[in-house]
């Protein structure tokens, strides 16, 4: 069970029990998660819980009665509710909570009640029911009970059936009997209600002679065993699903009358069997029970010859009623078998895999008895032939053919391309999922692997190749798993190899991968340092001034003057400005499927304009199959990397121009020099923390977990491993490069800012020192177009570079004193080391109390001299003594 479908069963029950508050459902999650164990059914187990349960209900008859009628539907997982139950009733503190909480809800649900209306009135309790008042009213309420119990008709089920059926194949049309066929009650071999033998007048038992009255009921039972009514022997009129009765004259012999009464049953089961061979011939319901209906049909033949040699055997005034009885007795087990099944499945309501898992459980549950076990072989086999046809069809050629929604695997109509577009896109799980209800019992635990192995022919097929199993062979039914083990195991194998080997080597899934790689992860830096100085100037402008258009073809002149040239698949890089920021896009794509997600994606994109180098991002063309592997959720995952990692390299790029402008500062002697001093330590310090980062990033994080994916993608046997292997990637490089962490992603991005305003800043003051220029102006170096300069002019030089100098000091000066530049740079530094000691504190709290042991690698980097050591042992400190209370509590 998926952590999202805990998460969704913890809610749905805290709903139903009205709990509100707390702490939520997270608790509880977490406590299942760890303390779950398999659930193992036998037929022991199942038993004792339910007489345990029986016992300690207060009406054990509803209890079982519901029990039974759960279990001839066939209802999953029932076994393992009744266990759950079974320990809610020794868990007295639960069991009261309980019933607190359903007198809690019935008070509400009594409230909600009398507020409102009702469809009939009740005499107020004031005054006493008067006995017609009160026949009224259960008049009432018994047509109310009739009307809820009644049978949904069986024109209205089949028109239900065909209905959704000619929807799923609007091309193909399903094939119906014509109405006459149901418009003509003599056609279906059962009782017409309402009709005699004869219409000559019936002599009255009563006054016959014994022998008579024999040989009298014989010919009525000759006729009752065939679906048709006797003179002294009616059928009763049908309630819903019940089984048949019958009406004996009152005046015939006891003797005769106790006798008939034990062969009525065989009637009785001949109705029920009758019946549903001709309602589930009928198209609509599917072919599992249309082949189920014909065996029915085979054995109810046999049946008929055998009533027919009892007549002709009757004619000859050879039969008695003893005779019949004992010619009958064989039959009678069979007849009662096929009854059961018939209305279990009635019952059910079972099509498809639902109805051989019924099948399945009956032939097993009769392990003992031969003749019984049998003949469920014989029903079960020939019902899982459609069935087997269809899963022959799916695990050899990749190919559904189920027309009736018979089927385990169920198909959906989504485009391949959309993967590319939506984020949430679930192409390869969505396009064939598994119906539980449709998984024959004995096929469960290979479901899964029965799912796959379509899947992977199916895409084969889709890609223009025609893919037949070698291995394959007609599957037949039998009580020894074991045989389709190992034919779906077989068939597994091959479509796995298929398919692994078509996208590793036709489709080069791994190279298309590298090529990510390449650009995504910045392992190309001659790459990156070409594209960056090209597009440096364009991607400080706005996003909504940048041309995208100027921005593809700088990235094309990159790409042709770096290494990347060799790249095959370069042209599938593409330019992507995006609308949020990163820290936006991250909060959406971790709000998905949850309580935030609405709220997220409705709000403005942005507050702020976002500049190109905010908002830049590659994109990347993957086409299909491929784009099962690199689908829309994997390349976010890559652009988010991406994005992460190109900001710091434009910071870091940024604070390497402060350190070039600085250089050229340096050769001026300020008069307070202690603020420039520690503008270049700040700037060293920012720098120091930007590369530790990065190498960090680039050689401990996805270096290695790189190195491992491509391990495993040597090993991997079947496209499921390599898609979890490839997610297990993302996930891992996400992870430890801080972006599934708000909290850290936050103080890195605010880290980032002060770096960024830090280099602005200094950028500003030394354009305002106008160095480059002045010294540009006053440097003769090289001569003028005279020739190469005299000594005077050598001497006049030196003496304006020193009266340069010197206004050049007193204006920084003075730029110094005006613009409280020191507190600036003050500030500079105590926000930097703020932030950094909070990102350092709570990297030293995630490392230790999740086990992230390689962000602890970070601490290690920029912690390297002990520096911070101190005051993170302070910060630890205090937030020691705050905790200390809160446990004392």
């Amino acid at each position: 069970m998926s952590e999202f479908r805990i998460h969704h069963d913890v809610n749905e029950l805290l709903s139903l029990l009205h709990v509100h508050g707390g702490e939520g459902a997270e608790v509880y999650i977490d406590l299942l998660q760890k303390n779950r164990t398999p659930y193992v059914t036998t037929a022991v187990s199942a038993h004792s819980v339910k007489v345990k349960i029986a016992e300690f209900s207060r009406t054990p008859e509803d209890f079982l009665k519901k029990y039974d009628e759960l279990k001839s539907k066939n209802t999953r997982h029932l076994d393992s509710l009744v266990y759950l139950l079974s320990k809610l009733t020794e868990d007295k503190e639960t069991l009261q909570y309980l019933q607190q909480n359903a007198k809690e809800r019935a008070e509400l649900a009594a409230n909600a009640a009398t507020s409102g209306s009702t469809n009939f009135s009740i005499p107020s309790s004031t005054s006493k029911i008067s006995l017609q008042e009160l026949e009224e009213l259960r008049k009432q309420l018994g047509s109310v009970t009739a009307n809820s119990s009644v049978q949904q008709p069986l024109e209205l089920t089949r028109k239900i059936l065909r209905d959704k059926q000619n929807k799923k194949n609007s091309g193909q049309p399903i094939p119906v009997f014509p109405s006459w066929v149901y418009e003509r009650p003599a056609l279906i071999g059962d009782f017409l209600i309402g009709t005699s033998l004869s219409t000559d007048t019936t002599v009255p038992i009563g006054t016959l002679p014994l022998a008579s009255q024999e040989s009298m009921i014989v010919e009525d039972l000759l006729y009752v065993l065939i679906g048709v009514d006797g003179r002294y022997i009616t059928a009763q009129p049908l309630i819903g699903r019940q089984n048949r009765a019958f009406s004996v004259d009152p005046n015939l012999d006891l003797s005769i009358k106790e006798l008939v009464t034990r062969i009525l049953p065989v009637a009785a089961s001949y109705s029920a069997v009758t019946r549903f061979i001709e309602e589930k011939s009928s198209f609509e319901y599917g072919q599992v029970n249309h082949a189920l209906a014909a065996a029915m049909r085979t054995l109810i033949k046999e049946y008929m010859i055998l009533i027919t040699q009892l007549e002709h055997l009757q004619r000859q005034g050879l039969l008695s009623l003893q005779k019949l009885w004992f010619y009958i007795q064989p039959t009678m087990r069979t007849l009662e078998i096929l009854a059961s099944l018939a209305t279990s499945v009635d019952k059910g309501e079972c099509m498809g895999g639902s109805t051989l898992s019924l099948l399945h459980d009956k032939t097993f549950n009769y392990t003992g008895d031969s003749q019984a076990q049998e003949l469920c072989l014989y029903l079960t086999k020939a019902a899982s032939v459609p069935y087997f046809e269809i899963l022959e069809k799916w695990i050899y050629r990749g190919i559904i053919n189920d027309p009736y929604s018979e089927f385990m695997v169920e198909e959906h109509e989504l485009q391949k391309e959309k993967i590319q577009e939506d984020y949430n896109d679930k192409y390869w799980d969505q396009r064939y999922t598994v119906v539980q209800q449709q998984i024959p019992s004995f096929l469960q635990k290979m479901a899964d692997k029965i799912l796959s192995t379509g899947k992977y022919l199916n895409v084969v097929r889709e890609c223009g190749r025609d893919v037949t199993c070698p291995v394959a062979k007609e599957v037949i039914y039998t009580l020894k798993e074991r045989a389709y083990v190992e034919q779906i195991e077989k068939a597994y194998n091959y479509a796995s190899k298929v398919l692994l080997d078509f996208l590793m080597e036709e489709k080069e899934l791994v190279a298309h991968l590298r090529s990510i790689k390449h650009y995504f992860l910045m392992d190309q830096g001659d790459f990156f340092v070409h594209f960056m100085d090209l597009t440096e100037e364009e991607l400080k402008k706005p996003v909504d001034d940048i041309i995208t258009t100027r921005l593809e073809a700088l990235l094309e002149l990159a790409l042709r003057m770096s290494t990347a040239n060799t790249d095959p698949f370069k042209d599938d890089l593409k330019i992507d400005l995006m609308p949020h920021d990163l820290i936006t896009q991250l909060l959406r794509v971790l709000a998905i499927e949850t309580k935030q997600e609405k709220a997220i994606i409705n709000a403005d994109p942005t507050e702020l304009t976002l500049s190109g180098l905010e908002a830049f991002s590659f994109d990347y063309i993957v086409k299909w199959p491929l784009s099962l592997i690199i689908n829309r959720k994997a390349l976010t995952r890559y652009q988010m990397l991406f994005r992460h990692m190109f900001y710091c390299k434009h910071v870091e790029r940024q604070l390497c121009n402060v350190w070039i402008s600085n250089k050229t500062a340096k050769q001026f002697s300020l008069h307070s020099a202690k603020w420039f001093a520690g503008a270049f330590t700040l700037r060293q310090r920012m720098l120091n923390f930007v590369q530790n980062i990065q190498y960090y990033m680039m050689f401990e994080v996805m270096e290695p977990t790189w190195h491992i994916l491509e391990k495993n993608l040597k090993l991997a046997s079947n496209i499921d491993d390599v898609l979890s292997h490839h997610t297990s990637f993302l996930d891992n490089c996400l992870k430890d490069c801080m972006l599934t962490n708000p909290e850290l992603l936050k103080i890195f991005s605010k880290l980032m800012s002060v770096c960024v305003m830090f280099t602005n800043c200094m950028q500003r003051f030394t354009q305002s020192m106008k160095l480059d220029s002045e010294m540009d102006r006053l440097t003769l170096e090289h001569g003028t177009m005279l020739g190469p300069p005299t000594e005077e002019e050598r001497a006049e030089e030196t003496a304006k570079k020193k009266l340069t100098n010197k206004l050049l000091a007193e204006h920084a000066d003075n730029l110094h004193l005006t613009s409280g530049f020191e507190a600036t740079i003050n500030k500079f530094d105590s926000n930097f080391s703020t932030h950094l000691l909070d990102l350092l504190d709570k990297l030293s709290v995630y490392s230790t109390n999740d086990c992230e042991h390689s962000m602890l690698n970070i601490i290690y980097r920029l912690d390297f001299n002990g520096f911070y050591t101190e005051r993170l042992e302070h910060m630890s400190a205090e937030r020691s003594q705050k905790a200390a209370p809160l446990l004392a509590r």
